[in-house]
Protein backbone atom coordinates (compact mmCIF):
# COMPACT_ATOMS: atom_id res chain seq x y z
CA UNK A 1 0.00 0.00 0.00
CA UNK A 2 1.33 3.43 -0.94
CA UNK A 3 -0.13 6.56 0.64
CA UNK A 4 0.17 10.32 0.35
CA UNK A 5 -0.33 12.17 3.64
CA UNK A 6 -0.92 15.90 4.01
CA UNK A 7 -0.97 17.22 7.58
CA UNK A 8 -1.53 20.95 8.14
CA UNK A 9 -1.51 22.83 11.45
CA UNK A 10 -2.61 26.48 11.36
CA UNK A 11 -2.15 28.64 14.46
CA UNK A 12 -4.02 31.95 14.45
CA UNK A 13 -2.89 34.34 17.22
CA UNK A 14 -5.05 36.96 18.94
CA UNK A 15 -2.13 39.41 18.98
CA UNK A 16 1.11 39.75 17.10
CA UNK A 17 3.75 37.23 18.15
CA UNK A 18 7.33 38.48 18.03
CA UNK A 19 9.16 35.26 18.93
CA UNK A 20 8.32 31.56 18.75
CA UNK A 21 10.36 28.41 19.23
CA UNK A 22 8.80 25.24 17.87
CA UNK A 23 9.42 21.54 17.27
CA UNK A 24 7.46 19.18 15.03
CA UNK A 25 7.18 15.38 14.87
CA UNK A 26 5.49 14.83 11.53
CA UNK A 27 8.00 12.72 9.59
CA UNK A 28 6.85 9.08 9.19
CA UNK A 29 9.25 6.33 10.24
CA UNK A 30 11.12 3.80 8.12
CA UNK A 31 11.38 0.25 9.44
CA UNK A 32 11.08 -3.34 8.27
CA UNK A 33 7.42 -2.92 7.25
CA UNK A 34 7.13 0.79 6.43
CA UNK A 35 9.23 2.89 4.07
CA UNK A 36 9.26 6.68 3.81
CA UNK A 37 9.55 7.54 0.11
CA UNK A 38 9.40 11.35 0.35
CA UNK A 39 8.82 14.05 2.96
CA UNK A 40 8.59 17.84 2.88
CA UNK A 41 7.75 20.32 5.65
CA UNK A 42 6.62 23.82 4.62
CA UNK A 43 6.57 26.53 7.29
CA UNK A 44 4.95 29.97 7.03
CA UNK A 45 6.48 32.42 7.95
CA UNK A 46 9.48 30.82 6.25
CA UNK A 47 11.95 29.32 8.68
CA UNK A 48 14.92 26.95 8.52
CA UNK A 49 14.61 23.70 10.46
CA UNK A 50 17.20 21.66 12.31
CA UNK A 51 16.52 17.93 12.54
CA UNK A 52 17.52 15.50 15.28
CA UNK A 53 16.43 12.11 16.64
CA UNK A 54 14.93 12.08 20.12
CA UNK A 55 15.31 9.51 22.91
CA UNK A 56 12.54 7.31 21.46
CA UNK A 57 13.90 7.28 17.91
CA UNK A 58 11.49 9.89 16.52
CA UNK A 59 12.54 12.48 13.95
CA UNK A 60 12.19 15.99 15.42
CA UNK A 61 12.51 19.24 13.46
CA UNK A 62 13.06 22.47 15.40
CA UNK A 63 12.75 26.03 14.15
CA UNK A 64 12.75 29.57 15.49
CA UNK A 65 10.80 32.55 14.15
CA UNK A 66 12.11 35.92 15.32
CA UNK A 67 9.97 38.22 13.16
CA UNK A 68 6.52 39.40 14.17
CA UNK A 69 3.68 37.23 12.88
CA UNK A 70 -0.03 36.72 13.60
CA UNK A 71 -0.27 33.17 12.27
CA UNK A 72 1.87 30.07 11.87
CA UNK A 73 1.24 27.34 9.31
CA UNK A 74 3.08 24.02 9.29
CA UNK A 75 2.29 21.69 6.39
CA UNK A 76 3.93 18.27 6.11
CA UNK A 77 3.56 16.18 2.94
CA UNK A 78 4.71 12.55 2.94
CA UNK A 79 4.59 9.51 0.69
CA UNK A 80 4.83 6.16 2.47
CA UNK A 81 4.66 2.52 1.40
CA UNK A 82 3.63 -0.28 3.77
CA UNK A 83 3.74 -4.07 3.48
CA UNK A 84 2.30 -5.85 6.48
CA UNK A 85 0.23 -8.97 7.16
CA UNK A 86 -1.72 -10.18 10.23
CA UNK A 87 0.58 -11.53 12.88
CA UNK A 88 -0.40 -11.37 16.54
CA UNK A 89 -3.25 -13.90 16.41
CA UNK A 90 -0.81 -16.48 15.03
CA UNK A 91 1.66 -16.18 17.91
CA UNK A 92 2.02 -19.29 20.05
CA UNK A 93 3.13 -18.20 23.53
CA UNK A 94 5.86 -20.76 24.11
CA UNK A 95 7.66 -21.71 27.35
CA UNK A 96 10.75 -19.93 25.99
CA UNK A 97 8.77 -16.71 25.50
CA UNK A 98 7.36 -17.06 29.01
CA UNK A 99 10.88 -17.39 30.39
CA UNK A 100 11.96 -14.19 28.59
CA UNK A 101 8.88 -12.31 29.78
CA UNK A 102 9.56 -13.10 33.45
CA UNK A 103 13.31 -12.42 33.25
CA UNK A 104 14.97 -9.48 34.97
CA UNK A 105 16.80 -8.59 31.75
CA UNK A 106 13.51 -8.21 29.83
CA UNK A 107 12.03 -6.07 32.60
CA UNK A 108 15.06 -3.81 32.88
CA UNK A 109 15.44 -3.39 29.11
CA UNK A 110 11.86 -2.13 28.64
CA UNK A 111 11.53 -0.30 31.95
CA UNK A 112 10.60 2.99 30.24
CA UNK A 113 7.53 1.29 28.77
CA UNK A 114 6.56 -0.46 32.00
CA UNK A 115 6.23 2.64 34.19
CA UNK A 116 2.92 4.48 34.06
CA UNK A 117 2.91 8.24 33.51
CA UNK A 118 0.43 10.87 34.64
CA UNK A 119 -1.42 10.27 31.36
CA UNK A 120 -1.63 6.47 31.67
CA UNK A 121 -2.04 5.86 35.41
CA UNK A 122 -5.14 3.97 36.55
CA UNK A 123 -6.30 3.52 40.14
CA UNK A 124 -6.43 0.17 41.93
CA UNK A 125 -10.23 0.34 41.87
CA UNK A 126 -10.24 0.82 38.12
CA UNK A 127 -7.86 -2.10 37.61
CA UNK A 128 -10.13 -4.26 39.78
CA UNK A 129 -12.97 -3.53 37.37
CA UNK A 130 -10.79 -4.63 34.46
CA UNK A 131 -9.74 -7.81 36.29
CA UNK A 132 -13.36 -8.73 37.01
CA UNK A 133 -14.10 -8.73 33.27
CA UNK A 134 -10.85 -9.92 31.71
CA UNK A 135 -9.45 -12.16 34.41
CA UNK A 136 -5.88 -12.97 35.40
CA UNK A 137 -2.95 -12.19 33.11
CA UNK A 138 -1.35 -15.55 32.24
CA UNK A 139 -0.42 -14.95 28.60
CA UNK A 140 0.65 -11.34 27.80
CA UNK A 141 -0.09 -11.75 24.08
CA UNK A 142 -3.65 -13.00 24.59
CA UNK A 143 -4.17 -10.59 27.48
CA UNK A 144 -3.30 -7.62 25.25
CA UNK A 145 -5.79 -8.83 22.65
CA UNK A 146 -8.46 -9.21 25.35
CA UNK A 147 -7.81 -5.70 26.68
CA UNK A 148 -8.18 -4.29 23.18
CA UNK A 149 -11.56 -5.99 22.78
CA UNK A 150 -12.67 -4.95 26.26
CA UNK A 151 -11.97 -1.25 25.58
CA UNK A 152 -13.58 -1.37 22.15
CA UNK A 153 -16.76 -2.78 23.69
CA UNK A 154 -16.87 -0.43 26.69
CA UNK A 155 -15.77 2.90 25.20
CA UNK A 156 -17.75 5.24 22.99
CA UNK A 157 -15.78 7.27 20.46
CA UNK A 158 -16.69 10.88 21.32
CA UNK A 159 -14.57 13.85 20.31
CA UNK A 160 -16.44 16.31 22.53
CA UNK A 161 -16.08 14.54 25.89
CA UNK A 162 -12.32 14.96 26.42
CA UNK A 163 -9.42 17.18 25.38
CA UNK A 164 -5.67 16.87 24.91
CA UNK A 165 -5.07 17.13 28.68
CA UNK A 166 -7.46 14.32 29.73
CA UNK A 167 -5.82 11.55 31.76
CA UNK A 168 -6.54 7.82 31.52
CA UNK A 169 -8.10 7.71 34.99
CA UNK A 170 -10.62 10.36 33.88
CA UNK A 171 -11.55 8.85 30.52
CA UNK A 172 -11.81 5.37 32.10
CA UNK A 173 -14.71 6.57 34.26
CA UNK A 174 -16.29 8.52 31.40
CA UNK A 175 -16.13 5.48 29.08
CA UNK A 176 -15.84 8.06 26.30
CA UNK A 177 -13.05 9.68 24.38
CA UNK A 178 -10.96 9.71 21.23
CA UNK A 179 -8.15 7.40 20.12
CA UNK A 180 -5.67 9.21 22.39
CA UNK A 181 -7.80 8.50 25.47
CA UNK A 182 -8.48 4.86 24.63
CA UNK A 183 -4.80 4.31 23.91
CA UNK A 184 -3.76 5.85 27.24
CA UNK A 185 -6.18 3.57 29.10
CA UNK A 186 -4.89 0.48 27.32
CA UNK A 187 -1.31 1.47 28.13
CA UNK A 188 -2.25 1.88 31.79
CA UNK A 189 -3.84 -1.57 31.95
CA UNK A 190 -0.98 -3.35 30.20
CA UNK A 191 1.75 -1.64 32.19
CA UNK A 192 -0.06 -2.42 35.44
CA UNK A 193 0.32 -6.08 34.48
CA UNK A 194 4.06 -5.68 33.66
CA UNK A 195 3.56 -5.82 29.88
CA UNK A 196 5.85 -3.35 28.03
CA UNK A 197 3.66 -1.11 25.88
CA UNK A 198 4.21 2.17 24.05
CA UNK A 199 2.13 4.94 22.54
CA UNK A 200 2.14 5.22 18.74
CA UNK A 201 1.07 8.30 16.80
CA UNK A 202 0.45 8.32 13.09
CA UNK A 203 -2.31 8.21 10.54
CA UNK A 204 -5.11 5.84 9.62
CA UNK A 205 -6.30 5.23 6.08
CA UNK A 206 -10.00 4.46 6.17
CA UNK A 207 -11.03 4.42 2.52
CA UNK A 208 -14.54 3.76 1.26
CA UNK A 209 -17.09 1.57 3.03
CA UNK A 210 -14.84 1.04 6.04
CA UNK A 211 -15.86 0.70 9.68
CA UNK A 212 -12.54 2.10 10.91
CA UNK A 213 -12.59 5.28 13.00
CA UNK A 214 -9.89 7.90 13.44
CA UNK A 215 -8.95 9.48 10.12
CA UNK A 216 -10.09 13.04 10.91
CA UNK A 217 -6.71 13.94 12.43
CA UNK A 218 -3.66 12.12 13.76
CA UNK A 219 -4.45 8.61 14.99
CA UNK A 220 -3.09 6.80 18.05
CA UNK A 221 -2.72 3.15 19.00
CA UNK A 222 -0.63 0.80 21.16
CA UNK A 223 2.43 -1.32 20.46
CA UNK A 224 3.08 -4.30 22.72
CA UNK A 225 6.51 -5.90 23.12
CA UNK A 226 6.09 -9.60 22.46
CA UNK A 227 8.93 -11.54 24.16
CA UNK A 228 11.58 -12.64 21.70
CA UNK A 229 9.67 -11.25 18.68
CA UNK A 230 9.29 -7.46 18.86
CA UNK A 231 6.74 -4.66 18.84
CA UNK A 232 3.24 -5.51 17.58
CA UNK A 233 0.59 -2.82 17.02
CA UNK A 234 -2.95 -3.02 18.43
CA UNK A 235 -5.63 -0.40 17.75
CA UNK A 236 -8.18 -0.43 20.62
CA UNK A 237 -10.30 2.28 18.97
CA UNK A 238 -11.09 -0.13 16.14
CA UNK A 239 -10.33 -3.51 17.80
CA UNK A 240 -7.87 -4.46 15.06
CA UNK A 241 -4.17 -5.22 14.71
CA UNK A 242 -2.31 -2.22 13.28
CA UNK A 243 -1.57 -3.32 9.73
CA UNK A 244 -1.21 -1.71 6.29
CA UNK A 245 -3.84 0.98 7.07
CA UNK A 246 -1.78 2.33 9.99
CA UNK A 247 1.03 4.75 9.11
CA UNK A 248 3.54 5.16 11.96
CA UNK A 249 5.12 8.52 12.79
CA UNK A 250 6.19 8.59 16.45
CA UNK A 251 6.46 6.34 19.50
CA UNK A 252 6.86 7.15 23.18
CA UNK A 253 5.53 6.65 26.68
CA UNK A 254 2.37 8.71 26.07
CA UNK A 255 1.02 11.57 23.94
CA UNK A 256 3.46 14.11 25.39
CA UNK A 257 6.41 12.27 23.83
CA UNK A 258 4.91 12.31 20.33
CA UNK A 259 2.87 15.53 20.15
CA UNK A 260 2.94 16.60 16.45
CA UNK A 261 3.63 20.27 17.17
CA UNK A 262 5.09 21.75 20.34
CA UNK A 263 6.31 25.26 21.01
CA UNK A 264 6.47 28.40 23.09
CA UNK A 265 5.83 31.96 21.95
CA UNK A 266 5.49 35.49 23.29
CA UNK A 267 2.04 36.88 22.59
CA UNK A 268 -1.68 36.35 23.15
CA UNK A 269 -3.92 33.30 22.93
CA UNK A 270 -4.26 31.26 19.77
CA UNK A 271 -6.69 29.07 17.85
CA UNK A 272 -5.56 25.87 16.16
CA UNK A 273 -6.99 24.36 12.99
CA UNK A 274 -5.76 20.88 12.01
CA UNK A 275 -6.31 19.28 8.62
CA UNK A 276 -5.24 15.73 7.75
CA UNK A 277 -5.64 14.00 4.40
CA UNK A 278 -4.57 10.40 3.71
CA UNK A 279 -5.01 9.20 0.14
CA UNK A 280 -4.21 5.82 -1.43
CA UNK A 281 -1.78 6.10 -4.35
CA UNK A 282 -1.15 2.43 -5.17
CA UNK A 283 -1.69 -1.08 -3.85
Amino acid sequence: MKYKIEHTNIFQYDTMVDQSMNSIRLKPRTDECQRLLSYRAEITPVSLTKEHTDLWGNSVESFFIANQHDHLEVKATSVVSIQKSPFIHRIDYSPEMREIFHSTLFHDHYLAYLSNTAYTFLTAEQMNKVDSEIGEMLNPVQYAINVMGYLHNHFTYDGSSTDVTTKASESFDLKKGVCQDITHVMLGILRSRSIPARYVSGYLYVGENSALIGDAASHAWVEVMVPGIGWVGLDPTNNVEALENHIRVGVGRDYVDVSPVQGIYRGGNHKLDVKVSVSLIDQ
